[in-house]
């Protein structure tokens, strides 16, 4: 997986400078990234939804930081490359289900959906002023 990750000249990949001149660059894969960055965004969405500020954001967010430190923790011991998503994911989910067990919204939280009552309602009002205009007329 590494020697493909090097081999492959795409922005797929972002390179650290390290002071080691045997490992001259640390590498993050964009999935590494956007794989979790999905889920902390689905945690600031929770907040919004719920009109709190940023709470679940700043614990996955705080996971995705010490799942980072983590990785580069191990990666410096055995000095060698690690999956970053091996550390990353139980990071960010472990920092949400504390802090969801800990508010006790634990069923809110795997009950969140996207969708919103209000559209249904604002559906049929605009029903109901199509059916108008078309009386009018």
């Amino acid at each position: 997986m590494v020697s493909v990750a090097k081999s492959f000249d795409a922005p797929i990949k972002l390179l650290f400078p390290t002071a080691d001149a045997a490992r001259p660059f640390s590498m993050l894969g964009l999935g590494d990234i956007v794989i979790p960055g999905i889920f902390v965004a689905l945690a600031l969405r929770f907040d919004v939804s719920r009109n709190i500020k940023n709470r679940y954001f700043n614990s996955a967010f705080l996971g995705y930081t010490a799942g980072m430190t983590v990785t580069i923790v191990v990666m410096n011991w055995f000095q060698a490359a690690q999956p970053a998503l091996l550390y990353i994911v139980p990071g960010v989910t472990g920092f949400v289900a504390v802090h969801s067990l800990w508010n006790g919204e634990v069923k809110p939280l795997l009950e969140f959906t996207e969708t919103q009552p209000e559209e249904e309602g604002a559906a049929e009002e605009e029903d109901e002023d199509s059916s108008q205009s078309k009386k009018v007329d």
